[in-house]
């Protein structure tokens, strides 16, 4: 199981279709699904998606381990690149990073239930001021 947090706290999963990996793209659009998401790993190549995006619900970008941030590279570089649909942080992304997630991208991050005991919705919660908390606004508000 898993716990979804976003700026309201931790909930349970309200995605209902599956998820699919990302290399079936080109079968799941022949089939012509209502509603698609797909599962990419932090190093995929995502510009193949690019001419799919309008195509693609959500996205989930795997995070292995915590201290592997390429997943937050590839969200960025997925919103620079015009994708709007959802996305979602997926694995092993700690409170601390919660901020980070919003910031580059993420509309919401999926933890295990482990990591959830570990660190409960309180701590998330701290974090949901993330367009405040970080160094660019604190520049700003000094100038």
């Amino acid at each position: 199981m898993s716990v979804i947090v976003t700026d309201s706290g931790f909930s349970g999963e309200d995605w209902t279709l599956g998820f699919y990996p990302a290399e079936d793209l080109p079968r799941l659009l022949a089939e012509g699904l209502p509603a698609l998401a797909i599962d990419i790993a932090n190093d995929a190549d995502i510009a193949q998606l690019v001419p799919h995006f309008m195509s693609i619900d959500m996205i989930r970008v795997a995070f292995p381990t915590a201290v592997d941030g390429r997943g937050f590279s590839q969200a960025r570089h997925l919103r620079m690149l015009g994708y709007q649909g959802r996305l979602r942080a997926a694995g092993h992304v700690i409170s601390d990073q919660y901020g980070m997630a919003r910031r580059s991208g993420f509309d919401e991050v999926e933890i295990p239930d482990a990591l959830a005991g570990r660190q409960p919705e309180a701590h998330w919660k701290a974090q949901t001021d993330w367009r405040a908390h970080n160094y660019q606004e604190r520049l700003r508000r000094s100038a």
